[in-house]
């Protein structure tokens, strides 16, 4: 899965600070700005002040319409860095800490250029600046060698691809990478091919409605290949269970990746940081942006309904942080939540005006959640993420501190002690782990952080040189949107939308059969087909230019860009829908 996307400096520190101050009311700025006269516009009321509500209070205050974004808790959701209470000393900054390390592939497009409309101070590029690439990263095993390997950028260059240097790429990136046997590399790449050179129609039908475990013919493997490339692969990238999750999803991820390596249509490298605190070196700046565009925010205020008549949005119903109930109204209305959250805000008279709000009950969520481990020193760790792919708890991590450049941690947060981040996400919560015998939410917080622990020295230690030293750990944080752990009831506020099969068709537009309401979210319906900051970014693109539609409006339409399709392949992937069409599999699909 991804987790993606953060001044180096104190930057803008008030910024964070926005209020919840104010009465409701129509959802407008606090005054003109020159840069949005062109567009004339009207009122936008953006429900959620995520990536996907950020994006379209920025996409929008551009053209011209007055935005007013109401988030309930704090700007930047699960995207955001936060502090670890109580952990500063000596006029340092609190220890950083996050719902899951951040992570912007070169597979994106459309986030990216919002970042690079994000002013910051120094940077040409604005906020993109402050990404930087690790170079390398590796799958640690438990108990066995560990595969650590360079990540393929900039040496590889764009080349005209066919079928045999595709085939022979593959090959080589599995053989340093996973050291499986040669037939079973041979199987695995066959089965890329086969997916490679689908046509849409198949993909949308055929592997949407096919586990990725049974497309990679996993339960006739070895374990190894079972490890990595069937359930590592499908936690690890969507957080779904190989015996369930989509191929259609799984396979687009994975040709966006490789096509990446082989530098074909990327943004840039495959794998990008930010180099500081997501909330320094992105959120922050891009809230001051739209400030200084006229967006006001309303923090603390949680939506409890959109309310419906008159085939419209009428108002949305929403509790100020004294929980006092109001109404506010616009000529617009985005719902930017997520999607367990948004739907509960659809009441009975939206969901008759249009179907596709009521599919969204059978899109389902999962946890993925992240806990920061604070060290007295630097561990001797890869210079990049980390894959723990024997962990029970499907763990990955990163070293922050290597890719925090210019800046002195000690010197800069918590107690002066602590030299490092240990970022780490937990995607499975419901498998035994090895200290308690006990899943992840039956575990204690408590135990949950040891448990973490014991699981990355297993992984890591076993190489007779440890990397993790208790003596080290100075102290942990775990995302306080989980509760409940070691409960009957464990609860989760930012758990994850996750790809079954077959659900991708259970996904809606950004447009709604409401003529003044619009979704947005990474769980609305886009070519990146995954819950991911970028889809957040391209259904936000999508909801303001439905809106702009709707509106009449003449300013120019957000640019969404597509995932990169080689255009080498086309000529297959014509010949695959002939295929389809008459009922035939794939030309080099096997079996």
């Amino acid at each position: 899965m991804e987790r993606t996307g953060t001044t180096r400096r104190t930057f803008v520190a008030g910024a964070a600070a926005v209020t919840g101050a104010g009465a409701a009311g129509p959802a407008r700025a606090s005054a003109p700005h020159p840069a949005r006269s062109a567009g004339g516009g009207g009122t936008v009321a953006v429900m959620g002040g995520g990536v996907a509500g950020l994006t379209a209070a920025h996409e929008l205050a551009e053209r011209g319409f007055s935005v007013t974004v109401y988030e309930r808790r704090a700007l930047g959701g699960k995207a955001r860095s936060m502090d670890v209470p109580g952990s500063a000393r000596g006029g340092r900054r609190p220890l950083p800490a996050e719902h899951g390390f951040r992570f912007v592939p070169g597979i994106y497009h459309n986030l990216p250029d919002t970042m690079r409309r994000i002013p910051f101070p120094g940077n040409p590029n604005g906020v993109y600046d402050n990404l930087v690439a690790p170079r390398e990263m590796m799958f640690a095993r438990t108990g066995r060698e560990d595969l650590r390997f360079a990540i393929p950028w900039p040496g590889h260059r764009p080349e005209r691809l066919t079928l045999d240097e595709l085939r022979r790429a593959l090959t080589a990136l599995l053989d340093t990478a996973v050291r499986l046997p040669v037939h079973e590399v041979a199987y695995f790449v066959g089965r890329a091919l086969v997916f490679l050179t689908s046509c849409q129609e198949r993909r949308d039908e055929v592997w949407e409605r096919t586990p990725w475990w049974e497309f990679t013919r996993a339960a006739r493997m070895s374990v190894d290949y079972q490890r990595i490339l069937a359930v590592g692969v499908t936690r690890n990238i969507v957080a779904t269970k190989a015996e369930e999750a989509s191929t259609r999803t799984v396979g687009t991820l994975g040709e966006a990746f490789v096509l990446n390596a082989l530098g074909r249509g990327a943004d840039g490298p495959p794998d990008r940081i930010l180099d500081a605190p997501t909330n320094e070196a992105w959120i922050d700046p891009w809230v001051a942006h739209l400030r200084s565009l006229g967006v006001e925010f309303r923090i603390g205020w949680t939506l409890r309904e959109m309310r419906h008549g008159d085939g419209r949005i009428t108002a949305a119903l929403v509790d100020d942080p004294d929980g006092v109930r109001h109404a506010v109204t616009a000529d617009h209305y985005v719902s930017a939540l997520p999607v367990e959250h948004a739907r509960r805000t659809w009441g009975p008279a939206l969901r008759a005006a249009d179907p596709q709000l009521a599919r969204c009950d059978r899109l389902r969520t999962d946890w993925m959640t992240g806990i920061q481990f604070y060290l007295t020193e630097r561990p001797p760790l890869v210079r990049g993420h980390v894959n723990c792919v024997d962990s029970p708890w499907a763990l990955t991590a990163i070293a922050q501190a290597h890719h925090w450049t210019g800046r002195d941690f000690a010197a800069e947060y918590g107690d002066g002690a602590v030299v490092d981040c240990l970022s780490v996400d937990v995607s499975e919560w419901d498998r035994p782990g090895v200290l308690y015998g006990k899943t992840a939410k039956q575990c204690t917080r408590d135990q949950v952080a040891r448990e973490v622990w014991a699981q990355l020295k297993a992984a890591l230690n076993d190489t007779g040189s440890p990397a993790l030293k208790d003596g080290a750990l100075h102290s942990w944080f775990l995302d306080p949107g989980v509760d409940g752990l070691g409960t009957p009831h464990p609860t989760n506020e930012d758990e994850l939308l996750v790809h079954p099969v077959g659900t991708f068709h259970d996904r809606p537009r950004s447009e709604t059969r409401v003529p003044n309401f619009f979704l947005a979210g990474d769980y609305v319906s886009v070519d990146i087909d995954l819950a991911t900051m970028e889809g957040a970014n391209a259904s936000a693109r999508q909801a303001v230019n439905a809106l702009l539609d709707r509106a009449g409006s003449t300013a120019p339409r957000c640019a969404v860009r597509s995932l990169f399709r080689p255009p080498e392949l086309e000529s297959l992937k014509r010949h695959d829908l002939l295929r389809y069409r008459m009922g035939l599999p794939n030309a080099l699909d096997l079996g």
